[in-house]
C-alpha cells in the first residue's frame, strides 16, 4: 500500500464551534452554527486569512483590535494548541463576502470566537484590505475532532490525512515500489472505503497522485479494473469527490453529493471505485536509483534545489540568462512551490517556504511576486515581476515537495547512541532466509555515506562520520560486519544504492570498528563567489627563492623540485576566494583549538590541513594542474546587515564562518594559487571544491 504518512495537514483543519453566552459582556448573535478556517495564499496548513462561517456565509474578520488572544482562541477552535502570531492588512490575500467581525476582543479564555466581544455580526467599517490572519503552533489539542463539520470540503471531516492510501490491486502493480496504481481508499471508522468513481475526473487523480509524490497522472486499463470490481464486493465512502486540479492535498478538495445508501449501505450504482495512475518522476523510476541528483542533470532542468538535507527540499533556484539566481519569497504560495516541485519531478508542495529558511543563495534574485496557476509546467510559465529592489537574498523562496514512499527507512537504523540522531549504522539484510541486522566495516566510512544514511532516515545534515564507535553500546547480535567498503557519492537516496565491496573485506571486524554517524537538523553551506574569483585571477612569474615555504606545505607542482632555489622561476595562476556561509549553522573546524598543527615556516596554526581543492582540468575534465589551500584563519571576514562577526584569528582567537558571513582568502597570500608552471597555453576549466568529505 502506499500511504499518505505526512503530519500535514493535521487531521482537522476546521472546527465548529457554537456561541455561548458564559459572562456578561455583549456577545455576537448565536442563532447559527460558527465555524473557522485558514484561508487565502497560505504556505502551510496552520496559517492563513482567518475566516468564519456564520448565516451559512464564509466572511472575515478586521484586523482593528485584533490581539494574540483572539488569535489564542480562533486557533484552539481549530484544534491547534495555542497561536504563534498574527499578521493585519490581508498578509494572505483579500477574503470575500461580507467582514463578519470587527473590534473583536477576546480574554484568551473563550473557547471559541463567538464568545468573544465585538460590534456585532457584520457591523463593521473596515475593507477586506483589513482582513486579518493568523499563524497557529503546529502541535494539535491531543483527541482533537470537529463535533459539526461542514459536509462542502473533506478537510472539515474527522478523517485524518494520513487516512488515504493508493492500495494497489493486481499482483503487477503490489511488487512495485512506489506503488503508483491502485484503488484510493479512505479510512473512516477503522474501514478502509473506496472511492465512488462517479463524477471522478482527472483532476482529481491529478491531486492524489501529487499529495503521494507524482508530478503526474496517466491512463490506466479501465477495463481489467472493471472485471476486477466486477467480482468483488465494495465498501464504499459516502461521499463524492470534487477537486479543481490544483490543490496540493486531497483535503483541500470540496466533497460533493451523498453517494445513494441501500438499506443503510452506501452503493456506487453502475460504477466502481476510483482508481488512480501515477507517473513517478525520472528520479523514482525503476532501476533509476544511482542518485536523485544525476537523474535531475539528465533532465537539463532550468530549476534546482539547494541547501536541503532531504530530497525533494531546498532554496528554489532558476536559470536565467545562463546564471542561476533565487527567487524572492514575496506572494509565495502552495500554488507555486507546486509548480516548482512538479517541475523538478516530485509530487505537489508539502511547504512553500519563506524567509531563506533553507540558506541564503548568491548571485541575482531573478523573480518576484509569482502568481501561478498551478497548472504550468515550469515556474518560469507563472505571472511574476522582475521588480526585486525591495527583495534580499533574506527572503529566498525555498519549497519542501512530497516524494514517493520507497520504504528506504525501514532498511537500516542507528544503534547505542545518545539521541536518535546518533549510533552505529546498522542494515537489514538476509541470512539463511531471514532478514537480520548487521554492521558497516568503519574502515573508508566517510562524510558521504553518513550524508545518505541521515537522508535515509530523515534525520537531517551529516555532521561527522565515525570510523570506530566504542563509546556505543549497542545490540551484540548485529555486530556481524556484512558491509565493507562502502563508496556512496552523497547524493544516493539509500545506501543499499552506494557501491561497495562485492566480498566483505574487514580485517579489523565490527563491533567498536563499525561505522557510525551524526545526523543533524542544520548544517553550514559554503558557496563560493565564483565572480570573485574571475575578477581577481591573473598569472604571475615569482621567484622560487621566496617559495621555499609555499614549498614546504606542498603549494607547488612536483616538478618544483627540480627548480633552482636561486634562478628558477615558478608560474602562478592567483586569484581571490570569497566564502560564503549561506547555510542554517556555523561552519566549524573538526578538531578544537588543542589539536591544531604549528606550522613554523609561516608562523601560524592550521585548523584545517586542507579547506579547499584548486584543480585545472582540460577540455576532458582531465586534472591537468592542482592546488589546494589550507585554513590557517577561518573567520568572518565580512557579513550581511544585521549579522555579528563571531570568528577572528587575531590572537589565537576561535576559527569559523558564522551564517550569514564570508571569509576571504587573498589572491596575494601564500598558496592562494595553483602552480601551472609546466602547463601550455591554451583553454582549461577551473574547479574549485571546498574541504574534502573526509577532512570534516
Amino acid at each position: 500500500y502506499q500511504f499518505w504518512n505526512h503530519s500535514w495537514p493535521p487531521e482537522d483543519l476546521r472546527s465548529p464551534g457554537e456561541a455561548n453566552q458564559q459572562d456578561s459582556q455583549p456577545q455576537p448573535s448565536t442563532e447559527h452554527s460558527i465555524q473557522v478556517r485558514l484561508a487565502g495564499d497560505k504556505r502551510k496548513h496552520n496559517e492563513g486569512r482567518a475566516e468564519v462561517y456564520y448565516n451559512s456565509q464564509w466572511g472575515t474578520i478586521c484586523d482593528d483590535d485584533f490581539s494574540i488572544h483572539s488569535a489564542n482562541v480562533f486557533c484552539r477552535q481549530l484544534g491547534y494548541v495555542e497561536a504563534v502570531s498574527w499578521y493585519p492588512g490581508s498578509k494572505y490575500g483579500k477574503g470575500e463576502g461580507p467582514i463578519w467581525l470587527d473590534n473583536l476582543y477576546c480574554t484568551g479564555r473563550e473557547s471559541s470566537i463567538a464568545q468573544c466581544t465585538s460590534n456585532g455580526w457584520g457591523v463593521s467599517d473596515c475593507k477586506h484590505t483589513e482582513d486579518v490572519s493568523v499563524l497557529c503552533s503546529e502541535k494539535r489539542i491531543p483527541g482533537f475532532r470537529s463535533e459539526d463539520p461542514l459536509l462542502n470540503q473533506i478537510e472539515n471531516t474527522n478523517i485524518k490525512v494520513e487516512d488515504v492510501r493508493i492500495r494497489a490491486v493486481f499482483s503487477a502493480s503490489r511488487k512495485r515500489i512506489p506503488v503508483t496504481e491502485g484503488y484510493v481508499e479512505i479510512k473512516e471508522g477503522g474501514t478502509w472505503k473506496q472511492i465512488c468513481d462517479k463524477n471522478w475526473t482527472t483532476k482529481n487523480s491529478r491531486v492524489v497522485c501529487g499529495m503521494f509524490g507524482f508530478p503526474a497522472e496517466k491512463k490506466y486499463n479501465i477495463r481489467a479494473y472493471k472485471t476486477s470490481a466486477s467480482r468483488r464486493k465494495h465498501k464504499y465512502w459516502a461521499y463524492s469527490v470534487i477537486c479543481k486540479g490544483t490543490e496540493s492535498h486531497l483535503f483541500s478538495c470540496k466533497m460533493g453529493d451523498r453517494i445513494m445508501t441501500l438499506g443503510g449501505n452506501v452503493t456506487c450504482e453502475n460504477g466502481m471505485p476510483a482508481v488512480v495512475s501515477c507517473s513517478p518522476g525520472l528520479a523514482f523510476s525503476p532501476g533509476s536509483h544511482s542518485g536523485f541528483g544525476k537523474a535531475f542533470r539528465a533532465q537539463h532542468l532550468l530549476v534546482r534545489l539547494k541547501g536541503g538535507a532531504q530530497v525533494g527540499e531546498g532554496r528554489l533556484e532558476v536559470l536565467m540568462n545562463g546564471e542561476w539566481g533565487t527567487i524572492c519569497d514575496d506572494g509565495w504560495s502552495l500554488h507555486s512551490a507546486s509548480v516548482a516541485c512538479r517541475e523538478l519531478g516530485f509530487g505537489t508542495a508539502k511547504e512553500a517556504i519563506l524567509g531563506a529558511r533553507l540558506g541564503q543563495g548568491i548571485g541575482p534574485i531573478h523573480l518576484n511576486e509569482m502568481d501561478c496557476t498551478g497548472f504550468e509546467k515550469s515556474i518560469t510559465d507563472c505571472k511574476f515581476s522582475k521588480e526585486i529592489r525591495s527583495c534580499t537574498h533574506e527572503e529566498d523562496a525555498g519549497v519542501r515537495c512530497n516524494i514517493p514512499a520507497m520504504g528506504f527507512q525501514t532498511q537500516i537504523r542507528l544503534n547505542g547512541g545518545r539521541t536518535p540522531y546518533e549510533g552505529q549504522v546498522q542494515i537489514l539484510h538476509e541470512h539463511n532466509g531471514t532478514l537480520i541486522w548487521g554492521s558497516i566495516c568503519g574502515e573508508g566510512w566517510d562524510i558521504m555515506d553518513a550524508m545518505v544514511v541521515c537522508r535515509q532516515l530523515n534525520l537531517g545534515y551529516a555532521s561527522h562520520a565515525f570510523q570506530e564507535t566504542w563509546y556505543w553500546y549497542g545490540d551484540t547480535d548485529a555486530d556481524n560486519v556484512v558491509v565493507s567498503g562502502m563508496k556512496c557519492s552523497g547524493t544516493e537516496m539509500a545506501l543499499s544504492h552506494c557501491p561497495h565491496d562485492a566480498k566483505v573485506s574487514c580485517p579489523k571486524g565490527g563491533g567498536r570498528y563499525a561505522a557510525g554517524v551524526s545526523c543533524t537538523e542544520t548544517a553550514a553551506d559554503l558557496v563560493l563567489n565564483a565572480k570573485e574569483v574571475e575578477e581577481t585571477s591573473y598569472l604571475e612569474d615569482r621567484p622560487m627563492n621566496v617559495l621555499q615555504c609555499a614549498m614546504e606545505e606542498n603549494c607547488l607542482a612536483s616538478s618544483a623540485v627540480n627548480t633552482s632555489v636561486s634562478h628558477g622561476i615558478r608560474r602562478l595562476f592567483r586569484f581571490s576566494s570569497e566564502i560564503h556561509n549561506n547555510g542554517q549553522a556555523d561552519f566549524r573546524p573538526k578538531t578544537g583549538r588543542h589539536a591544531w598543527i604549528w606550522h613554523e615556516c609561516h608562523r601560524h596554526y592550521h585548523s584545517m590541513e586542507v579547506f579547499a581543492h584548486y584543480d585545472l582540468l582540460d577540455s576532458n575534465w582531465t586534472q591537468v594542474a592542482e592546488g589546494h589551500k589550507a585554513s590557517f584563519c577561518l573567520e568572518d571576514s565580512n557579513c550581511i546587515d544585521g549579522v555579528q562577526k563571531q570568528y577572528e584569528c587575531a590572537n589565537f582567537g576561535e576559527q569559523g564562518i558564522s551564517v550569514g558571513c564570508y571569509d576571504v582568502y587573498r589572491h596575494d597570500i601564500d598558496c592562494q594559487w595553483i602552480d601551472v608552471t609546466d602547463l601550455k597555453q591554451g583553454d582549461y576549466i577551473f574547479r574549485v571544491s571546498r574541504v574534502s568529505a573526509s577532512e570534516w
